[in-house]
C-alpha cells in the first residue's frame, strides 16, 4: 500500500516537472516583449480611462505614445497640455500645445422657445426615446431632456436645468473627453475651441428643416435666412442643409454675426454686454437737418474780381532836343 502511494507521488511528480518544462520552452518561444516606457508613460497620465483620446484606457494610450514617431495625433483630453508634454519628455520627443477645448449644447429649445406638443410615457432614456419618436415638440431635431449626457459624464460637469428643461455644461470642470458627444443620439453635443477669454461664438441649432416650419417649431431656432452668412467678412461661416454654421478656426469674435440674426440663434459666451442705444427723444427729428445751401458763384466773375486793374500810362516827359526845338519855334513866331 505505502508503495503504491510512493509510485504515485512520483508519478504526479515526474508529470508536474515535465509539464512545467514544457510550458517554460513554450513561454520563451512565444514570449512578446513590452516597452518599458508604456508603463513611464501611464504613470504620466490622469488614469481617468475616460476613452476621450479615442483609446480604451490609459494604457492603451500609452502603448500608442510609444509605438508612434509623432505625437500631434495623440491628446489627451484630461490631462490636457502638460500631461503631453509629459508624456513627450518620457519619450524624448516634443508636441505641440493645443487649444482647450469644452463641450458645447448645439440647442436652446427650452420650455419656453418650444411648445411640447406631446408626452413621452416609457422608459427616461435618450436613445430610446430618439428611436421611438421624434420628441415631445414639433423639432424633431432638439433635445429630449432626459439627462444621458449628464448620466455619460464621469467629471460632474454637466447637470439637467429644471427650468430650461437642457443639459448645462460646466465650463470649469469641462475636460473636453467627449463622452457627452458620443452619448447624444441627437448630436448635440460638440467639442469646441474654449477662446481667447474662453469667448465663443456658436449657432446653438440642429435643425435642418427650412425656415417656416424650424420657426414655427421653435422660436429660436436658425431659419437658414443667410443674414449671417452675407455678414461675415472672414469666411467663417458656411451654410448647409438650412442651417448656419461658424468654424471656431476662422472666426474672429466680431459678433457681426449676432446682431444680424432675427432668431437669436447665435450665441456669444462670456462677452460683456453690449452697450443699449440711446432712446429718442419724443418729437426729435429721425431726419438728418437739411443744412442751407451755399449760393453759387460765377467763377468767371470772381477771376476777374482777382485779376488786378491795370494803371492809366503817365505822359512822358518831352525829350531835350524836342524843347529846343518848341524853343526856336516859339522865338521865330515873336520875331515875324
Amino acid at each position: 500500500m505505502n508503495d503504491v502511494i510512493l509510485y504515485t507521488i512520483i508519478t504526479l511528480g515526474g508529470i508536474g516537472a515535465i509539464s512545467a518544462v514544457i510550458l517554460y520552452f513554450v513561454a520563451q518561444k512565444f514570449k512578446v516583449f513590452e516597452d518599458p516606457r508604456i508603463d513611464e508613460v501611464e504613470e504620466a497620465l490622469p488614469s481617468a480611462n475616460c476613452g476621450g483620446c479615442g483609446y480604451p484606457g490609459c494604457r492603451n494610450f500609452a502603448e500608442a505614445c510609444v509605438k508612434t514617431d509623432d505625437l500631434s495625433t495623440l491628446f489627451c483630453p484630461v490631462g490636457g497640455n502638460d500631461t503631453m508634454g509629459a508624456v513627450a519628455s518620457v519619450l524624448g520627443m516634443t508636441v505641440d500645445a493645443k487649444e482647450p477645448q469644452v463641450a458645447v449644447l448645439l440647442c436652446n429649445g427650452s420650455s419656453a422657445n418650444r411648445k411640447r406638443t406631446s408626452e413621452f410615457d416609457s422608459a427616461a432614456n435618450c436613445t430610446i426615446a430618439a428611436n421611438t419618436y421624434g420628441g415631445d415638440t414639433d423639432c424633431t431635431h432638439g433635445c429630449l431632456g432626459l439627462g444621458e449626457c449628464v448620466d455619460a459624464c464621469g467629471f460632474d460637469a454637466m447637470y439637467m436645468d429644471k427650468e430650461t428643461g437642457l443639459p448645462v455644461v460646466i465650463e470649469d470642470a469641462c475636460t473636453a473627453c467627449g463622452a457627452c458627444v458620443e452619448a447624444c443620439p441627437k448630436d448635440l453635443f460638440q467639442l469646441r475651441n474654449k477662446g481667447k477669454k474662453s469667448k465663443r461664438i456658436y449657432v446653438s441649432c440642429m435643425n435642418t428643416d427650412k425656415g417656416a416650419p424650424a420657426k414655427k417649431a421653435c422660436d429660436v431656432a436658425c431659419i437658414g435666412c443667410s443674414k449671417c452668412f452675407k455678414e461675415c467678412k472672414y469666411d467663417a461661416i458656411t451654410m448647409a442643409n438650412n442651417k448656419a454654421y461658424i468654424d471656431y478656426n476662422a472666426c474672429v469674435l466680431c459678433r457681426a454675426c449676432v446682431s444680424v440674426c432675427p432668431t437669436g440663434a447665435i450665441h456669444e459666451i462670456n462677452f460683456p454686454l453690449r452697450k443699449a442705444k440711446p432712446a429718442k427723444k419724443e418729437g426729435e427729428a429721425t431726419t438728418k437737418p437739411v443744412t442751407k445751401a451755399e449760393p453759387k458763384v460765377n467763377l468767371v466773375e470772381k477771376a476777374k474780381e482777382a485779376t488786378p486793374k491795370a494803371e492809366p500810362k503817365k505822359e512822358e516827359a518831352p525829350k531835350a532836343d524836342e524843347k529846343k526845338e518848341n524853343n526856336n519855334e516859339d522865338k521865330s513866331s515873336n520875331n515875324e
